[in-house]
């Protein structure tokens, strides 16, 4: 979402909580490990068992870093059926100890469910996977097993068995480069700062509330890129221009946009009942952006129906595809 109010080129921040659980009943003696996420409970945990239907399911996460590989290929695998997982993560699994412990976590839900659970592993430790190959008796997808080993096969050469994406954070360039890509990014949010826009990677624009600040904020966490953004309001309309700062780096800017009934909509979540909100300035502020944009010949997109890593890969596209690569 948009960082400030209404037209102003300020930035405010926020923060998503996430609900904590284990899957297991009342009275239940299993520890307890994982972040289950997407569950609503209407009252204490230890009141009440999971509801788990035919078109539910409980998925577990069971990696020995963060577990970001698993969750986001099993996602993409789960997203092709009609349910509705109940996720468990169960991140830093590094310890024979600790794999015994989700073992224990994972056969006792599917126990109390009467389904067996389906857990997506990403572990590099042999003998930690080993606990939990033996011992799971949930529907077990080895994504390294899948994946990695033909790979030794056909590559005739051990992988390293690398725990994580960046075994040694201090040694990674990538790494590094990302941080510092996620610092000027919440620098340069909403308008912000006009300083140091030549080493911008990208500049979004748009309409408040178009998806620039998520869309910024993915392109700098996912794939290093300092994207700044920058908010079109009414004076810039009034002057039929792009923002005056704006103008020395027009090749580095991508616009967004959306329709006005989605705008709106959004829109009046945050400021009920406003003109800001209203349906008739939402269309008055869409189609002078639009013709902003094409008149100053900047490529744009709708995000209307489109997900921040649909907008980023168009982004990423047209304005730096090497960087489309890991």
């Amino acid at each position: 979402m948009q960082a400030g109010t209404g037209h102003d080129r300020s930035s405010g921040s926020g923060c998503a909580a996430g609900l904590h659980g284990s899957g297991v009943g009342a009275g239940d003696s299993v520890p307890i490990m994982g972040r289950i996420v997407g569950v609503a409970l209407a009252g204490p945990l230890q009141d009440r068992n999971p509801i788990v239907t035919p078109r539910t399911r409980t998925v577990f996460y069971v990696s020995d870093g963060t577990g970001i590989t698993a969750e986001t290929f099993g996602n993409a695998v789960l997203a092709q059926f009609e349910i509705k997982p109940r996720h468990v993560r169960l991140p830093f699994t590094d310890t024979v100890d600790k794999a015994h412990q989700a073992v224990r976590q994972i056969n006792h839900t599917g126990e109390v469910e009467g389904m067996r659970p389906i857990v997506f592993t990403t572990l590099a430790d042999m003998e930690v996977l080993e606990v939990i190959e033996t011992g799971c008796k949930g529907m077990l997808l080895d994504m390294f097993g899948t994946f990695v080993r033909p790979l030794e096969i056909e590559l005739a050469m051990k992988s390293n068995h690398r725990i994580g994406r960046f075994s040694d954070i201090s040694k990674s360039k990538e790494y590094n480069d990302r941080i510092a890509a996620i610092d000027f990014s919440l620098q340069h949010d909403d308008g912000q700062s006009n300083r140091d826009l030549e080493s911008a990677d990208v500049i979004l624009v748009g309409v408040s509330r178009s998806g620039k600040t998520p869309t910024s904020l993915y392109l700098a966490m996912q794939h290093g890129l300092k994207a700044a953004n920058y908010p079109l309001i009414p004076e810039d309309f009034d002057r039929r221009q792009l923002p005056p700062a704006l103008v020395p780096f027009r090749k580095k800017i991508f616009g967004l946009t959306i329709q006005p009934e989605r705008l709106a909509e959004i829109r009046n979540e945050r400021r009920p009942n406003s003109r800001y909100a209203s349906l008739e300035n939402c269309r008055y502020e869409v189609n002078e952006a639009e013709a902003m944009m094409r008149r100053a010949g900047i490529r744009w997109l709708s995000t209307t129906t489109k997900s921040i890593e649909e907008i980023a890969t168009t982004i990423l596209q047209e304005i730096r595809p090497e960087r489309l690569s890991y």
